[in-house]
């Protein structure tokens, strides 16, 4: 089944056309910049060749039908018509209680994924903008949604409550959700089919790990405990992201600074984590060169930042009574050896060895923990697209039936 796979942001869509049962990508690319005059689409060509086309997108509306139009084109297009797209599966962030997997976007679904605008105002608008298109454009055509947070819906209360007024949780639905959800799902199940153990009988955790991280406890195939929270702020060190703070400190700062409520969201999702402590830059590329340079502030934050991740694996091992399998992916997990290597040195005492040779692989998967370990650890790329087609495969397949 041709899965077309989007995932729509406030001034992107990145995407994905997948043959669900060969796994194969037929095409890929992705919209910048929706809504600005210098906006663009970049693809990879049928063969191999990336281009970009600069091309006015108002809305993104405009945006998808682009790509439409794209997955379609004469030169170059891979399929000769709309009516080959036999469905379409959206990334959608937040689904909070109301979904615990992925299901058939229908009227109903729509609603509720609206009454999550609160706690992912940047996201869920953009999600729901991205379904109207398609189903405006390719009227007709099933779409599912795929919840970042419904993998995590099997947290036990005592891991997703806080300790605030329980009233707030039964007004307002605050507690802890999580994130990248659909990401630790995959590497978690990745890694078991790559080492050769049942999946339903580990204790694994998973570091998703990179300009926006998240680190997952799993128990026997299900998520038991997320660093991320309510919101994507909560947890690890993040790009731009503060992660964990004393919530008296963002109090003392709203006084003596003067900031609103939209001020301090600015401050703890933009201005903070690595960008916030080396104030040079997000992208760990930058920090790791200006280190090499001797900036002692990049220094400062690289630190911070393998510390959290530390502290996370630590707590997931005891939570789970011991570890199994600790995953390594996202951009950094996936390609930072040096602070794979400083993670995994810390946790010696739990029987781990480490395979130097190994660990200089990076982007694929690899087991980077020596053959004595009694911890496998691995390097597994995360596919968050192909969990969506596949999802989307046997929800639409199942509701033919």
């Amino acid at each position: 089944m041709k899965i077309l796979v989007l995932n729509c942001g406030s001034s992107s869509v990145k995407y994905k056309l997948i043959d669900s049962e060969t796994k194969k990508v037929l095409a890929e690319g992705g919209v910048e910049k929706i809504g600005l005059p210098d906006s663009f689409l970049k693809f990879k060509k049928p063969d191999g060749e990336k281009e970009t086309i600069y091309v006015e997108m108002p809305t993104a509306k405009e945006a998808v039908k682009n790509v439409l139009d794209l997955l379609t084109d004469p030169k170059n297009g891979v399929v000769k018509s709309l009516d080959e797209i036999e469905a379409v599966g959206h990334r959608v962030v937040h689904g909070m209680e109301e979904f615990n997997k992925s299901v058939l976007i229908t009227p109903e679904v729509i609603n509720k994924v609206k009454e999550a605008y609160s706690v992912a105002p940047l996201h869920n608008p953009a999600n729901v903008t991205g379904i109207e298109a398609v189903e405006s454009l390719i009227p007709g055509v099933p779409q599912v949604a795929v919840f970042d947070t419904a993998f995590h819906q099997t947290m036990p209360a005592k891991a997703y409550m806080y300790a605030l007024p329980y009233e707030l949780y039964e007004k307002y639905g605050v507690r802890r959700y999580g994130f990248h959800g659909t990401s630790h799902r995959y590497v978690s199940k990745r890694a078991c089919e790559f080492l050769g153990l049942p999946y339903e009988k580990q204790r694994i955790i998973t570091c998703h790990i990179g300009n926006g991280g998240s680190i997952t406890a799993i128990r026997d195939g299900v998520s038991v405990d997320t660093s991320m929270g309510l919101t994507p702020t909560e947890g690890l060190m993040m790009g731009t992201r503060s992660g964990d703070v004393d919530p008296g400190a963002l109090i003392y700062i709203m006084e003596r600074d003067n900031l609103d409520a939209k001020g301090l969201s600015n401050l703890v999702n933009k201005q903070s984590g690595v960008k916030g402590v080396s104030g040079i830059s997000s992208d760990m590329r930058d920090i790791e060169s200006a280190i090499k340079n001797g900036d002692e502030r990049a220094k400062l934050a690289m630190d911070m930042y393998e510390y959290r991740i530390i502290k996370y694996i630590g707590q997931y091992v005891a939570v789970l009574g011991g570890v199994d399998v600790i995953v390594f992916t996202g951009g950094v997990g996936e390609n930072q050896t040096d602070t794979r290597a400083a993670i995994c040195k810390q946790f010696e005492f739990l029987g781990i060895t480490f395979d130097e040779e190994a660990n200089k692989v990076r982007g694929k998967e690899i087991e980077i923990s020596g053959k004595d370990s009694k911890v496998h650890v691995v390097v597994i790329p995360t596919d968050e697209e192909l969990m969506i087609a596949q999802d989307t495969a046997a929800i639409v397949g199942n509701s033919r039936k």
